[in-house]
């Protein structure tokens, strides 16, 4: 039996409430994470501005091949439109930049081409914004278990995003939530693997958080893999991290449905992990319906993540389930 239980942290619906303060808290991180993002794109920027500023006239421009992918992107050309373009759709995009909006310009088409660059990449930014405040929660959350392993002396490896690869603890750990797709550690000797954003079989859809009685060399690309024995699913959980109260009910019903459907899939096949919930931006009637879930047993553990001791309590439940 886990020591750690939700009434550690829990005591009433109004203590998993988002307070006002930790919502403009939220919405400053966001927005320091968003300029964090851009600058690389106004980098980009200057750099283009420096280098256009040598051509005399805006047809000048097709002739210097190292902004050529910029200037594609100042024609409304996507980083992703553009691996479908040949060199003649390419040279084509970019007269009709000149033609139509830097020419009409005059002497100040290098500005009109920095604006229009910035144009594109801001949809660019926009577009990953979407994911952001789920991602930062993910990293809190991670950041707070590898904190909880960390002073309980343990051991741990942990899934690098893009190059797939498991890597072993060591003395500097800084940032590597950012790039953190799976977490192992040992429990009384026993293997426990965290995965997130994972297609579960059994529920057809994918799962924020998933954790596992397995060794982390049982998940891999193939049928083979952890995910495909329901039996070696030890609990499963939705984090939300938007901050924004406005959009906070819906992003509840969203996970709602989502933990029903995980829950169902796993009763009718005789199975019953452990189900949590995980989110930043929880109201009254949210907090009233998710503390009659825990009662209830159809949640199993719940946390705000905007409350540390909800952190602190969750993450300890987690790595000793």
């Amino acid at each position: 039996m886990n020591a750690y239980q939700y009434t550690d942290h829990i005591d009433g619906a109004k203590s998993l409430i988002t307070s006002h303060e930790a919502t403009r808290a939220g919405f400053i991180s966001l927005a320091l994470e968003k300029n964090r993002k851009a600058t690389p794109f106004i980098e980009e920027a200057k750099f283009l501005k420096i280098t256009a500023l040598k051509a005399n006239k805006p047809s000048d421009l097709l002739g210097v091949n190292s902004i050529r992918n910029s200037l594609l992107t100042a024609a409304g050309i996507s980083d992703k439109a553009a691996k479908h373009l040949n060199e003649t759709d390419r040279i084509e995009a970019i007269k009709g930049l000149i033609d139509n909006f830097l020419e009409p310009a005059g002497t100040n088409f290098v500005d009109e081409l920095v604006f229009r660059f910035l144009l594109t990449r801001g949809d660019t930014l926009g577009g990953s914004m979407r994911n952001l405040a789920g991602s930062l929660g993910e990293r809190k959350l991670s950041r707070g278990i590898l904190s909880a392993l960390t002073l309980e002396g343990r051991n741990y490896e942990w899934l690098h995003s893009k190059s797939r690869k498991w890597i072993e603890q060591s003395p500097d750990d800084s940032d590597i939530e950012l790039n953190m797709k799976g977490l192992h550690w040992l429990t009384d000797g026993r293997s426990r693997t965290l995965l997130y954003n994972l297609n579960v079989p059994i529920v057809k859809k994918n799962v924020d958080l998933c954790l596992f009685d397995n060794n982390y060399n049982m998940y891999n690309y193939s049928s083979s893999s952890c995910q495909y024995c329901p039996e070696n699913f030890l609990a499963l959980g939705e984090l939300k991290g938007g901050i924004d109260p406005a959009g906070a009910d819906e992003h509840w019903k969203t996970a709602v449905s989502a933990l029903n459907r995980i829950r169902n899939a796993f009763t009718k096949g005789g199975f019953s992990p452990y189900i949590f919930f995980v989110g930043a931006a929880i109201e009254l009637s949210m907090a009233e319906e998710m503390y009659q879930y825990l009662q209830s047993g159809i949640l199993d553990n719940v946390a705000n993540l905007t409350k540390e001791e909800h952190i602190v309590s969750i993450c300890n439940w987690l790595i000793n389930i």
